[in-house]
C-alpha cells in the first residue's frame, strides 16, 4: 500500500498530493454482519479512509483477560476496509471519549486507588504498554509501511484537553515503537494555543478538531504549525444526546457549508460521526459539568447514515459535493436494510428481582457499603441489602454518594428513588422500639463519566446514616446482567410494581430484519433479545423512545425478549415497529 507523509502545504501519498477524506465509524457500535454495508456506503460517498478508535475496556474486560472476538475483532474490521479499496486512521486511545463508558478507559482500574490516569504514572503506563502489545499484535501487520491500509495512528486523544504531561505523551509513542508502529502518528486538539501546547508533540503532525468556523480554525492551525497541511481530525457534523435532553439535529445546510470552505481551502477532513451506531449494553459514557449527564443508547449523532446505517439526505448532499470537488463517482449500489414492524408482543412470564437474586448473584457480607469496583463489579446494578431496627430518633436517611441511580424499597415496597445530581426523595423509616424492617437499595451505573476532571468515577451508595450515625453491616449483591438464563419466571398477564424481569417470544417467519422496540407504559430498565443486551430505556427521562433491534440479533422462529423493568409497568406489551423515534 502507498506511504502517507506531508509537506507544508499538502498530505502526499507515495509522494503525490493527496485530500484525506475520511468517516468516524466505531467496529464496536456495529454488528460485525453490517461491517461491509456500512464501510461500503463510506466507499460510495467518494471517502477514502475510515477513522476508528479502539475500546480498551471491551478488549481487555478483566485485567490481564483479552477479547477480539465478534463485534470486537478489530482486525476483520481493518481487512474488510482494505477490501473495499478504503484506508483507515486508528484511534487506539488507550483514552477515546467517543461518549463511551469511561472514555474506554477498563473500570478495573478504579481499583487501584493510587493509580493516576492519563499521565506518566508506571502503573498506568505498564496498564497500557500490556493493552497495545495485544492490540498491535494483530494490527501492526496491516499497516500501511507493511503493505497494508492504515496510514495514521494517533497518540493518544484530545490530551491537551485534560493534562500536558508531555513524557507521557512521549511513552505513548515509544510504546508504539516498540510494537512496531512506523506509520504517520498525530494528535489532535481542539485550536487554541492552551489545548494545542498541552496535548501536542513538536516531532509528530498535530490536527485541529471543530464543528465549525473552518477559516479560523485552519488559520490558527497554520500560526501554531507552518510547516504542515491542514486537516480537521473531528468534523462534528452532529452531536450526541443525553437523557433529559432534547434530541440533537443539526440543519445539513451548515454542514456542507463547512466542509465546502475546507475543501475549498485544501484541507483534510475525517467526519465525526459518518456513521454513529449504539451503544449496546451499558457502554455509554456520561458527562459532568453543572449536573451528571448520562449519555443515550442511540449513538445516531445525526450523521449521514443513521443508526442503523441508512442513507440520509445529508449523505446524498455530501457525495454531490464531492462529486464537485474530485469528479464524478460510480452509481449507488448500497440500499438500506429493510425495516420491519414485527407488532406487539405479549411478556407472559415474571419474576420480581427480589424473588430470583439469589438465582443469579451471590452475597458479599460487608461491614459499610462500598463502590461496586471495590468488590469486583464493572457494569450494570448493585443491591444493598440490611436491617433496620427501630427507634430512630431521626428516621430520615442520609448518605454520603450515590452514583449513579437507586430505588430504596423497605420490606420489598418501592419507597423512593435517587438519582445523581437530579432527584431526592426523601426516605423515612418511621419505626417502633424493637420494630426491624429490611432496607434494600437498587443502585444502577447509569455510564462512567467519558470527559473532564471527574473521570475518576465510582459507582455505587456510600455513607448510610441515620442523623450522624452511620448504618453497618451490608449484603451486596453484584448484579452485571451478562446471563440471565438462571432466572426464575412464573406465568404473567400483568404489569409489575417492582424491579422486574419480564420474558416473552417473538416469533419471525422467514428472513429476519432490522426493527426497534418501543417500551410505552415501562419507565426504566433495558431488553435483551436472545441474550444480546440492546441497552437502556428511559421513558420518564427521554428524548430517545426506541431501542434499534439489528437484524442479526434475531433469528427465524421463537425470539427470547427479556426485559429488566427498575421501576415499575403499566403493562407487559412492547411493541416491534419499523422506524425510530429519537425525539
Amino acid at each position: 500500500m502507498p506511504i502517507l507523509t506531508y509537506n507544508s502545504d499538502s498530505f502526499l501519498m507515495d509522494g503525490k498530493p493527496y485530500t484525506i477524506l475520511s468517516g468516524a465509524m466505531h467496529y464496536f457500535r456495529i454488528p460485525k454482519e453490517y461491517w461491509h454495508d456500512r464501510l461500503l456506503k463510506l466507499k460510495e460517498c467518494g471517502f477514502n479512509t475510515v477513522e476508528t478508535y479502539t475500546c480498551w475496556n471491551l478488549h481487555e474486560p478483566k485485567e490481564g483477560e483479552f477479547d477480539f472476538s465478534g463485534m470486537l475483532d478489530i482486525e476483520a474490521y481493518v481487512q474488510t476496509a482494505a477490501d473495499l479499496g478504503l484506508n483507515v486512521i486508528l484511534r487506539p486511545g488507550p483514552y477515546i471519549c467517543a461518549e463511551w463508558e469511561f472514555g474506554g478507559l477498563p473500570a478495573w482500574l478504579l481499583r487501584y486507588e493510587n493509580i493516576a490516569l492519563r499521565c506518566d504514572d508506571d502503573h498506568f503506563v505498564a496498564m497500557v504498554r500490556r493493552y497495545y502489545t495485544e492490540l498491535f499484535r494483530r494490527l501492526t501487520p496491516h499497516l500501511s509501511t507493511k503493505g497494508g491500509n492504515i496510514i495514521m495512528v494517533q497518540i493518544e486523544n484530545e490530551y491537551g484537553s485534560y493534562g500536558n504531561d508531555k513524557t507521557y505523551l512521549n511513552k505513548v509513542a515509544d510504546i508504539y515503537r516498540d510494537c512496531g508502529v512506523d506509520c504517520l502518528l498525530f494528535t489532535s486538539d481542539g485550536p487554541t494555543w492552551h489545548l494545542f501546547n498541552g496535548g501536542s508533540l513538536p516531532e509528530h503532525l498535530c490536527v485541529a478538531n471543530f464543528g465549525s468556523r473552518p477559516d479560523s480554525a485552519f488559520a490558527f492551525l497554520k500560526e501554531y504549525r507552518p510547516n504542515q497541511p491542514c486537516m480537521c481530525g473531528e468534523f462534528w457534523c452532529g452531536w450526541f444526546d443525553h437523557w433529559y435532553e432534547e434530541h440533537h439535529i443539526r440543519d445539513s445546510r451548515e454542514v456542507i457549508d463547512v466542509f465546502t470552505k475546507m475543501l475549498g481551502m485544501g484541507g483534510s477532513v475525517n467526519f465525526y460521526m459518518f456513521h454513529g451506531g449504539t451503544n449496546f449494553g451499558f457502554m455509554n459514557g456520561a458527562n459532568y459539568f453543572d449536573e451528571y449527564q448520562p449519555t443515550v443508547t442511540s449513538y445516531d449523532y445525526n450523521a449521514p447514515l443513521s443508526e442503523a446505517g441508512d442513507i440520509t439526505p445529508l449523505y446524498m448532499e455530501i457525495r454531490a459535493l464531492v462529486e464537485q470537488h474530485f469528479g464524478k463517482l460510480p452509481p449507488l449500489t448500497s440500499r438500506n436494510t429493510e425495516k420491519k414492524a414485527y407488532g406487539k408482543v405479549l411478556l407472559t412470564e415474571k419474576a420480581t428481582l427480589f424473588d430470583t437474586i439469589d438465582s443469579i448473584s451471590s452475597p458479599i457480607r460487608t461491614a459499610a457499603p462500598k463502590f461496586m469496583e471495590d468488590i469486583g463489579q464493572n457494569y450494570g446494578f448493585t443491591l444493598y441489602s440490611t436491617t433496620i431496627t427501630g427507634p430512630l430518633e431521626d428516621p430520615v436517611m442520609k448518605y454520603d454518594c450515590v452514583n449513579d441511580r437507586a430505588i430504596v424499597y423497605v420490606n420489598g415496597k418501592r419507597v423512593g428513588t435517587l438519582e445523581r445530581t437530579r432527584r431526592y426523595d426523601e426516605i423515612k423509616l418511621e419505626l417502633e422500639k424493637g420494630e426491624t424492617v429490611r432496607l434494600d437499595i437498587l443502585l444502577e451505573n447509569m455510564g462512567r463519566i467519558n470527559y473532564g476532571p471527574q473521570m475518576r468515577d465510582k459507582k455505587g451508595i456510600t455513607g448510610i446514616r441515620f442523623w450522624q450515625q452511620y448504618h453497618y453491616g451490608w449484603d451486596m449483591w453484584p448484579l452485571e446482567m451478562k446471563d440471565l438464563s438462571s432466572v426464575r419466571y412464573t406465568p404473567s398477564d400483568g404489569g409489575a410494581d417492582t424491579a422486574s424481569f419480564m420474558r416473552g417470544k417473538l416469533v419471525i417467519e422467514g428472513e429476519p430484519h432490522d426493527t426497534f422496540i418501543r417500551t410505552d407504559g415501562f419507565h426504566h430498565g433495558f431488553i435483551t433479545v436472545n441474550g444480546f443486551n440492546l441497552g437502556r430505556y428511559y421513558n420518564d427521562a427521554g428524548p430517545q423512545k426506541t431501542l434499534y433491534c439489528p437484524a442479526p440479533m434475531l433469528k427465524e422462529g421463537e425470539n427470547e425478549i427479556v426485559v429488566f423493568e427498575t421501576d415499575c409497568s403499566e403493562n407487559s406489551v412492547i411493541e416491534f415497529v419499523d422506524s425510530p423515534c429519537l425525539g
